[in-house]
């Protein structure tokens, strides 16, 4: 075996167990092989697929997985076709769903397509991200395009799918086109000839549809699927989302940011590691001889730099020590001016550090509200002129101003 026979083959092993990584189910690896075997032999790129239907603004990390994994396929000579599916975007996706979607306007599409993208190039490489919307095709596609496009599947085999098979055995509402939402996804790699696509593991039914479509569309290939797992929320339990509370925004504040990533198990690091960072799985391997908190800061700061630029991690992670370790005050304190006499319940709740004042009544008794980190047991306290600094919990803080 000459020299560069060899140094192809650790290339090759080291791409495919970065792709790998983390994944829940890979569907015809032989042929992810094979586009990388052509990659490193020939310089061949390849397509993958991920589409993103822009139903709501704020993205968290969970929604990054899929992105990473894109960006891993980045490194080893794959073209990312980040399809925004502005047009499925108005029938909305009914996967996991036990009723149907509401239909989203084409104002709100528009400013979710831009936060969307946004935040996926601070993950992607541009020059390697081909973005690509699906109205731009399955718009134009005629009355006879959409029969013939309908006639490649039966409604048997549509409700052999998880969740319309629950919902007509439970008899509820089934609209006609929510049938043609996997058709209408797997026709986008019938048109862009996708090579590998990727989703969640919820997905896997709309995923397959488009190997099955390019094949009925004689396309002359059939695509590999890779699916990635939910991502736990900060509880380490439940999927993460955002109606939950255990979720990290991916515009969180950087303190906001370093801090939630620092409160999570030290099980639950590792998961992160595997599904969000960009270090190799030998560098992982190697994290896991340090103490597990100093590995969780790195992580944070990582994380935290990747969305706010570089240098922000440290800055946090100085704050979040400067508050914690050295119950400090922070630098940064929003400022909040009121009249004298305000009761402290209504300042607490009008800071923003309260959402009633009967939780701050009982936050007060409880002892978990201080005033210049003195803590304080009056809940009937009324404010004088003067500046305090108020404190609610361990890092939740204000500056109020009393005229």
């Amino acid at each position: 075996m000459t020299e560069k026979i060899l140094v192809q083959k650790v290339l090759l092993e080291k791409a495919l167990d970065e792709i790998k990584r983390g994944v829940a189910e890979l569907i015809d690896e032989a042929k992810v092989k094979k586009l990388l075997v052509d990659f490193y032999e020939n310089g061949k790129t390849y397509y993958v697929k991920a589409g993103f239907d822009p139903t709501a603004p704020d993205l968290h990390l969970g929604h990054t997985v899929l992105l990473q994994k894109l960006a891993t396929f980045q490194q080893f000579g794959g073209v990312v076709q980040f399809l925004i599916g502005d047009f499925t975007a108005t029938i909305g996706d009914p996967t996991g769903k036990n009723a149907t979607r509401k239909v989203l306007t084409k104002e709100e599409v528009v400013k979710n397509i831009k936060s969307y993208t946004t935040q996926a190039f601070k993950i992607l490489d541009k020059d390697k991200t081909e973005v690509v919307y699906n109205n731009d095709w399955l718009g134009k596609l005629s009355p006879l395009d959409m029969l013939t496009l309908l006639s490649k599947r039966t409604v048997a085999r549509m409700l052999e799918r998880d969740d319309f098979k629950k919902r007509y055995k439970n008899e509820d509402d089934i609209a006609i086109h929510e049938f043609t939402y996997p058709l209408l996804q797997g026709y986008d790699s019938v048109y862009l000839k996708s090579d590998i696509e990727l989703g969640g593991t919820d997905q896997k039914f709309n995923l397959l549809m488009g190997r099955t479509l390019q094949k009925s569309y004689n396309v002359g290939k059939q695509q590999a699927v890779l699916m990635m797992p939910i991502l736990e929320g900060l509880d380490g339990v439940n999927k993460m989302s955002k109606s939950l509370g255990n979720y990290i925004g991916v515009t969180d504040e950087p303190n906001d940011m370093f801090g939630k990533i620092l409160s999570i198990s030290d099980e639950l690091m590792w998961r992160y590691y595997e599904l969000l960072s960009t270090k190799s799985l030998q560098e992982v391997e190697q994290l896991k001889t340090i103490h597990p908190k100093t590995a969780k800061e790195i992580l944070a700061m990582e994380i935290v730099e990747r969305f706010h630029g570089e240098g922000t991690g440290e800055k946090a992670k100085q704050e979040f020590i400067k508050i914690f370790a050295k119950k400090d005050i922070p630098t940064d304190i929003a400022e909040f001016k009121f009249q004298s006499g305000i009761w402290i319940c209504q300042a607490l709740v009008e800071s923003g550090l309260e959402k009633s004042t009967s939780q701050a009544r009982r936050d007060i008794k409880a002892g978990a509200v201080k005033i210049d980190q003195t803590k304080i047991s009056d809940e009937k306290l009324n404010l004088q002129t003067g500046e305090y600094i108020v404190q609610k919990g361990k890092k939740n803080f204000a500056k109020i101003i009393i005229d």
